[in-house]
């Protein structure tokens, strides 16, 4: 059976109106609470690339896992697995490489929704303790990443530096989770009724009892069971539960029709241009439809007031370019990153849109190659890219290169700002496929920069800046409104 996701906003507006201050805790288990899935299984398939699983703690691992389902074994024995197969191992580099996995993989599988509760308890002062069954090089790398000071996990014992084979106790697990947190509230004299506790596993069920707000994320059968007899709110998350390959691919390959029809107008035109004019629109709706994405925008007028223009969109992840075309659909080029040119799809659409692929490392290089687009944008071709350059983390809006700004004063056209407010939840930062959900976007009227001058670009560009953050923090009341589909209409 499929759930549908949970709003997250009426528990942000709970945590709002909560007791402010220390002496209120959140706990937060992380595997399946805070991200999508388990990060052992994640750890794991590391370990056999890189073949560090020996075929011995391999028949050990499922012979308990088996004893474990009949009653004979339990999360200590798998544990003990484990810190027998890493004796010996460098603390130090344990560490390093649980921080590396946490970049290449973690980091794409944190719920945004769970983020946002996160902060929220954050910014009422409250305790937040990441409270997981997983070893410190999982947890450890992501409670930093969430600004999370407290962290309740599993680890084992060390000896001059190195994993001496033990565990450390109590085992973080079921009760022994609750007995943690117990203890962690009577150090700091909380009381646990005045506690929160997000998780999803039955063995959670434990501190559910404890806790004066226990509240099941994505829970199990037996855990949503219980929480329905006692009333407790469920919540399900479904923003990171991405699209099957099968359906990213079909959205990627349903360029093909739209490019054939494109490319016969081209030649009746005489133009490559209208390849794109016509297909890179329809193929962008295309392709959304069948990932169940939706464009949720406010504005959309400005993106005609005045053509050609030089928009630009805060950066998100790798699909807020493609909802930034979709948007502006015709007439226009773009600047991307140098390794993009040689992809087969990105390479011939850049190729075919004239984009500018630059070299973030040669910036001398990277200038000269701005100037035909500037040239472009002369003669009636507007201009997309992102001023912050690269992809910058969920709810801030990274600094502003200059070079979208000095084309718009070199060309003599208006600067158009795309705010995108929470593109984070069809994809994360470095996602390959998308999840369902809608995006929304607010179009900003047209900025003149007629009167903007080498001696106050900094100034502007600031100012620029600070409207997506005002923007932001203060989303149209209309945003609701639904966007007027063009291309439906031709």
């Amino acid at each position: 059976m499929k759930h549908a996701g949970t709003p997250v906003e009426p528990t942000l507006d709970e945590i709002k109106t909560s007791t402010p201050g220390p002496t209120v805790c959140a706990f937060f288990d992380l595997d399946g609470t805070i991200i999508a899935g388990f990060s052992a299984a994640h750890l794991s398939k590391q370990r056999l690339k890189n073949k560090e699983i020996s075929l011995q703690e391999f028949l050990r691992t499922i012979n308990t896992g088996i004893n474990a389902a009949m009653g004979k074994a339990d999360f200590e024995d798998l544990l003990q697995i484990g810190a027998d197969a890493w004796a010996g191992r460098n603390h130090n580099e344990l560490m390093a490489m649980g921080e590396i996995l946490f970049n290449k993989k973690i980091i794409n599988l944190i719920y945004p929704e769970m983020r946002k509760i996160i902060k929220a308890h954050q910014q009422q002062g409250h305790t937040v303790v990441l409270s997981s069954s997983a070893t410190a090089y999982q947890v450890e790398p992501i409670a930093r990443f969430l600004g999370i000071e407290h962290v309740l996990c599993n680890r084992f014992a060390l000896q001059e530096g190195k994993l001496s084979g033990e565990l450390c106790k109590p085992v973080i697990w079921g009760e022994g989770k609750a007995h943690a947190a117990q203890s962690f509230a009577s150090e700091r004299n909380v009381q646990l009724g005045d506690c929160f506790f997000y998780a999803d596993g039955d063995e959670d069920e434990a501190l559910m009892h404890l806790v004066g707000q226990p509240r099941p994320i994505n829970p199990g059968k037996r855990l949503a069971r219980v929480a329905r007899s006692r009333g407790w709110p469920v919540h399900r998350f479904v923003s990171r539960k991405n699209n099957s390959a099968l359906r990213s691919t079909a959205g990627v390959l349903s360029v093909f029709p739209f490019a054939a029809a494109g490319a016969g107008l081209a030649l009746l035109k005489r133009d490559k241009r209208a390849i794109l004019n016509y297909a890179s629109p329809r193929w962008i709706e295309r392709m959304f439809k069948i990932n169940g994405v939706k464009l949720n925008v406010t504005g959309s007028d400005n993106l005609w007031a005045q053509r050609p223009a030089v928009f630009i969109f805060n950066h998100r992840n790798n699909y807020d370019a493609f909802m930034a075309a979709r948007l502006i659909e015709k007439d226009f080029t773009g600047v991307g990153k140098k390794e993009l040119e040689n992809h087969w799809l990105t390479g011939t659409i850049g190729k075919l849109a004239d984009v500018a692929f630059i070299d973030r490392a040669d910036s001398k290089a990277s200038v000269e190659a701005l100037k035909p687009i500037e040239e472009l944008a002369r003669k009636g071709i507007s201009i997309c890219l992102a001023p912050e350059g690269n992809r910058v983390d969920t709810e801030l809006v990274g600094d502003f290169k200059k070079g979208a700004f000095r084309m718009a004063m070199a060309a003599g056209i208006p600067v158009v700002p795309i705010v995108f407010r929470n593109a984070e939840m069809i994809a994360a930062r470095d996602a390959a496929v998308m999840s369902p959900g809608t995006v929304d976007v607010t179009v900003l009227p047209p900025i003149a920069v007629t009167d903007w001058t080498l001696d106050n670009l900094s100034e502007r560009i600031e100012g620029v800046r600070q409207l997506y953050i005002d923007t932001l923090n203060n989303w149209p009341q209309n945003g609701s409104a639904e966007r007027k589909d063009r291309t439906e209409s031709k």
